[in-house]
């Protein structure tokens, strides 16, 4: 089955088999003077947009978004997009992935937890400026490489992070009057979903997974969504079959089989009774 386009970052040996591989760019050697236009793909790295001045647009999992002034989306991997930019578009562009930027204690692996599914974030002009300041850094840092340079990057990724969390904002985001443990429950479920959807599309079995009961875990995705777990499993399922509808040309039959659907009309009904229509309509149509 062809799979869809995965894009890796550009970093030496070195870096790939001792610390991980980290980039940032700069958008106008990026832009040169020219458009940009990707087509739909997806990364094996986390992938950060910080834009200073400059339009677009940029779709993350099918959501279409208008790239304006003092705008930062943030990727994780595994997530499809494809990103259009103007020519005079400024700012910064950086990757990396898991091994490079490790959360070293609880705070900081809630607080990484958090920043999941938040893809988007519109900055007030004077704060933007200070997310611009640490990238700013990390810039020079990363094209000095002198030394110690990953270690003041990974610094400043921990302030970059912290005032994004601070200023971010997403519809899906767990609702402000739920308590830390069912929040943590919840991000725990979103990154499940993510990894195992293919083989597991129960609730009961992402409950045990959680050591929850299904009334637990349901208690929590209706406080925080307002959803059941069964609705958030559907929607996963749907997600990665538009990911796949798009960002590849394999047959229906192919993908229903990668989601765990052997049967395929009934992978064809049950895209239609989510979405209004055939898998085989939406690729065309949305195209």
């Amino acid at each position: 089955m062809k799979k869809i386009p995965i894009r890796q970052i550009t970093a030496t040996r070195q870096e790939q088999s001792n610390v991980g591989r980290f980039s940032i760019r700069d958008l106008r050697t990026i832009l040169n003077g020219k458009r940009l236009v990707h087509d739909l793909h997806k990364h094996d790295f986390y992938f950060i947009l910080a834009i200073e001045t400059g339009t677009g647009m940029h779709e993350i999992d099918f959501v279409p978004y208008e790239v304006h002034n003092n705008t930062v989306f943030i990727l994780r991997p595994g997530q499809v997009h494809q990103l259009h930019l103007e020519a005079d578009c400024t700012g910064y562009l950086f990757e990396f992935d898991q091994l490079f930027y490790q959360q070293k204690n609880v705070n900081e692996e809630q607080r990484w937890k958090n920043l999941f599914g938040r893809n988007y974030c519109e900055v007030e002009k004077n704060r933007f400026k200070k997310l611009h300041s640490y990238l700013s850094i990390i810039f020079e840092e990363y094209t000095a490489k002198q030394k110690g340079y990953h270690d003041a990057i990974k610094a400043c990724l921990d302030l970059f992070f912290i005032e994004y969390a601070r200023q971010s904002s997403n519809s899906k985001q767990v609702l402000p009057n739920i308590n830390n443990y069912m929040q943590e429950r919840y991000e725990d479920l979103l990154m499940l979903l993510d990894e195992k959807i293919a083989e597991i599309k129960s609730a009961p079995q992402y409950a045990a997974l959680l050591n929850l009961s299904v009334y637990q875990l349901n208690t929590i995705t209706k406080a925080s969504v307002g959803k059941t777990t069964a609705d958030l499993i559907n929607e996963q399922i749907i997600l990665e079959a538009k990911r796949y509808l798009l960002a590849s040309h394999n047959q229906i039959k192919d993908i229903a089989w990668h989601l765990g659907y052997e049967d395929v009309s009934y992978f064809i009904r049950f895209f239609k009774k989510h979405t209004g229509q055939s898998p085989d309509a939406f690729r065309k149509n949305f195209k």
